[in-house]
């Protein structure tokens, strides 16, 4: 029998059809296993229907082609011999206008090729069988997305708790009603949740481990059997594909053994976790969320063997027992930092998004704010635009630096958005601030800004307005207030300076204070 090319949709199954009191189907030949399911419906009066069968089909017919002698031959045998052999799940047989009732010999073909046969009755048009078919396999497609969906986010939420790997697991076994297991580089079960199988199942699922696992792939699956005699077969694209394993090996097999279902998936980039899941039965979704929490176990086996997520845990906790930031700045990673404030340009963020943009820019030390996201990103890098992010960027600093780059680039970002830019960075050339010694320049500062002291939102909206070259509209854009609001500010500030602001010298010497501070 050829391999069956059936649509991703859940079946229907064949008791379903029977039970439905509009239909009025009745199976008078047969097999009557629960298990018989029907992936679509099709009418055919070809006398050889098997060039035109994908498999899995309700093959409805009105008999407009069997010869009046064909009851005295092997006519019927070889009609249902045919359609077995495509892989036809189901015939319908349609009583009137062309027969009165089943033909005896077709009844008999049925029971020895083992064809479930059906009744159609003649008030029951062919159209609305199909229609029955096509109606509960859309119910039970949505059945089945509302059912991944809701898995999706349980197991996202498990990933969250203080024993992730385990909470995904245990997830994971629940949802498919069997056993999930992970296992380590070098094939041992690390983590395992759910109800544990036979060791015979548990056997074959470490072999198939190897499938998958780099180094014994499809170098080592390529030639030989599976545990159950039979090559494994590569899981078809996940909707949520896990990380690739290397070329040489697939990122997902199945088999099956001793009445369960299994499949490997590789976890990572070649670093050899794996994991494995065994159930009683292979439903549609259960791939897509054994790969979803593929993906999940991947980055928390990336985190633990890259120790990085226990580098920051301990920078962490070094900071809040008191330790200086240059003393925990080693923990992180060597050299100057650039710190990167992003805003989105149509919301607020949220941490997928957050998460997002630290991985664009290199760098999992992310802050989500309420509305601007801070990123700690390794000097090494250079901070490029990100689509559907306005971003501002600091000078290099080392870490007892990063509380001015810090506002380095939240300064960027405002004047980013001012001027409608994607990215601004904070300027570091040399000017004439560095021709006067630090101590005075800043006591020279405090002198000049000390009748706005007690007013940050007054020296805030002067440095904004300075920078914007005096622009209302746009300096109203950077502070996200309304213009009249800019007017005011600016007029309060230069009545407490006692100084005009339309002076070019007066400008420049505050500017001068203001970037002291």
């Amino acid at each position: 029998m050829p391999e069956l090319t059936v649509p991703p949709t859940p079946p229907v199954p064949l008791a379903a059809l029977l039970a439905r009191e509009d239909l009025a189907l009745r199976q008078i030949a047969g097999p009557t296993d629960p298990g018989i399911v029907i992936h679509s419906a099709h009418t055919s009066e070809m006398a050889d229907p098997y060039p035109y069968l994908l498999g899995g089909e309700l093959m409805l017919t009105a008999g407009v082609h069997i010869p009046d002698a064909a009851g005295s031959g092997t006519y019927f045998d070889d009609y249902v011999a045919r359609i077995v052999a495509a892989g036809g799940a189901a015939l319908g047989f349609g009583v009137a206008p062309v027969h009165d009732s089943v033909p005896r010999a077709l009844v008999a073909a049925c029971d020895a090729y083992g064809l479930p046969l059906l009744e159609v009755p003649p008030q029951t048009p062919f159209a609305a069988v199909a229609r029955a078919v096509w109606q509960s396999m859309a119910q039970a497609r949505l059945a089945e997305l509302r059912r991944v969906t809701e898995a999706q986010q349980s197991l996202a939420a498990a990933a969250s708790r203080p024993d992730p790997v385990p909470s995904v697991l245990r997830r994971l076994a629940r949802h498919l009603e069997g056993w999930a297991v992970l296992y380590g580089p070098e094939g041992t079960e690390i983590a395992a949740e759910g109800h544990r199988p036979p060791p015979e199942v548990r056997r074959s699922l470490a072999t198939l481990t190897g499938v998958v696992r780099p180094g014994g792939g499809a170098g080592q699956g390529a030639g030989r059997t599976g545990p159950t005699g039979h090559a494994p077969t590569p899981a078809p694209a996940p909707l949520s594909s896990p990380a690739p394993a290397p070329l040489s090996s697939p990122a997902s097999a199945t088999d099956a053994a001793v009445g369960h279902q299994l499949a490997a998936y590789a976890l990572g980039a070649g670093r050899g976790f794996v994991l494995g899941v065994a159930g009683p039965r292979r439903d549609p979704g259960d791939h897509t969320l054994a790969s979803v929490a593929a993906v999940l176990l991947s980055l928390l086996t990336g985190e633990h063997q890259s120790g990085t997520g226990a580098a920051r845990v301990s920078a962490l906790v070094r900071l809040l027992l008191g330790a200086a930031a240059g003393d925990v700045a080693p923990l992180l990673g060597d050299g100057p930092w650039l710190v990167v404030h992003g805003r989105p340009d149509t919301r607020r963020p949220d941490p997928v998004a957050a998460a997002a943009l630290g991985a664009a820019l290199g760098s999992a030390l992310v802050d989500q704010g309420q509305d601007v996201v801070r990123v700690l990103v390794p000097g090494d890098r250079e901070p490029g635009p990100q689509e559907g992010w306005t971003l501002g960027v600091s000078a290099p600093a080392a870490p007892d630096g990063w509380p001015d780059a810090d506002l380095q680039a939240a300064r960027a970002l405002a004047r980013a958005r001012a001027t409608r830019t994607d990215l601004v960075r904070h300027g570091g050339r040399p000017g004439f601030a560095g021709l006067v010694p630090a101590d005075e320049a800043r006591a020279h500062a405090r002198a000049v800004l000390a009748p706005l002291a007690d007013s940050p939102a007054l020296v805030e909206t002067l440095r904004t307005w300075l920078s914007l070259h005096g622009s209302w509209d746009r300096t109203a854009v950077a502070l996200a207030v309304h213009r009249n609001t800019v007017r005011q500010r600016v007029t309060r500030c230069a009545a407490l300076l006692a100084t005009d602001l339309d002076d070019p010298d007066v400008r420049m010497e505050l500017w001068f204070a203001l970037r002291q501070q």
